[in-house]
């Protein structure tokens, strides 16, 4: 490997789609995107060339938000879990240093998410877990019976990435207010979809009942960073009945955030309310909303060497444990 290889940056916001994945998508009668796949997609040796080619060193393999938890039946899902899992810890053996992935989890069942969780836990390349913010605006994660996944992925020590489910059902607000051609259902709908989930994580109790659990949040963090003050002004005016145990930046903190805020004025507000040892690069390569040059914003800040390399690769090699 050569030494801008090994100096590279660690994607832990890069899609995929194995080809066994779009195999059986396809069968099933679906779409695995809402227009042609990029082949980067799925041939994993054009994508190292691709990555070779703009200095990162490492994705963290994802599916989209196309993956197929809200319509699959239990069995279907079931199966394109257990294909996209197997085919990350052969991606990870072919390209030891190059890819890495996040656990793909059937969540409408808990306890089929907990046994793919478990028959894959440790398996070479496998560093996090990956999970939708909600299924057809339900907040399934903060129910019960999901806890126990919770316990076990702070456990192993793995994080969870999140990522906003595509398809109508999903859409936040519903189809009236965002549905259409404008594609807000997304530029808008996403970020309001991460806020919520982070919020939820801190009202809800669940970042104390879990203290060593990390969290990736994508599209830096959604609108949260940027409406985190107003809900703190809302506890201490008394306008809510929640009751936090640590003062509420420390819980925004407890949060990961991902580089994708697409003007370098927006990623520098992120960096100075948060600190850069919280942010990971993340570019949504090869949706629609990706970028073509990985790790651009943050060059364009020309921040302190220390900080700079903590963003790069220095937070997600710790998160992953690589």
């Amino acid at each position: 490997m050569s030494q801008k290889q090994e100096a590279g940056s660690i994607d832990a916001h890069a899609h995929w789609t194995p080809p066994g994945y779009i195999k059986l998508v396809t069968e099933l009668g679906r779409q695995v995107s809402g227009g042609p796949l990029n082949p980067l997609m799925f041939d994993l040796e054009k994508r190292v060339k691709w990555m070779d080619e703009r200095g990162v060193r490492t994705h963290v393999l994802t599916l989209s938000g196309g993956m197929p938890w809200q319509w699959a039946s239990q069995d279907a899902a079931n199966r394109l879990a257990r294909i996209v899992n197997d085919a990350a810890v052969e991606a990870h053996k072919a390209f030891p240093e190059r890819f890495v992935a996040g656990i793909a989890m059937p969540m409408r069942d808990p306890n089929a998410a907990q046994r793919e969780l478990d028959r894959v836990a440790g398996a070479p390349g496998i560093r996090a877990v990956h999970l939708p913010n909600s299924v057809e605006g339900h907040d399934y994660l903060f129910q019960p019976s999901y806890l126990p996944i919770l316990a076990r992925c702070e456990e192993l020590g793995y994080p969870l990435i999140f990522h906003p489910l595509d398809g109508v059902e999903n859409h936040y607000g519903g189809q009236e207010r965002l549905g259409g051609p404008a594609f807000i259902y997304n530029t808008l709908g996403f970020p309001f979809e991460t806020a919520t989930l982070a919020a939820k994580f801190i009202i809800n109790g669940l970042l104390d009942k879990f203290p060593k659990l990390d969290i990736v949040l994508p599209h830096s963090g959604g609108c949260f960073p940027y409406i985190a003050g107003r809900i703190e002004h809302s506890i201490k005016k008394g306008a809510t009945n929640i009751e936090l145990k640590r003062p509420f930046r420390e819980y925004v903190r407890r949060f990961h955030y991902d580089s994708l805020a697409y003007y370098p004025e927006t990623l520098r507000f992120m960096i100075d309310l948060v600190g850069s040892d919280r942010i990971v690069i993340g570019t949504d390569n090869y949706a629609k909303m990706d970028v073509e040059q990985p790790n651009a914003l943050v060059e364009q800040l020309e921040l302190p060497a220390a900080d700079r390399e903590r963003i790069l690769r220095g937070n997600a090699a710790r998160l992953m444990r690589l």
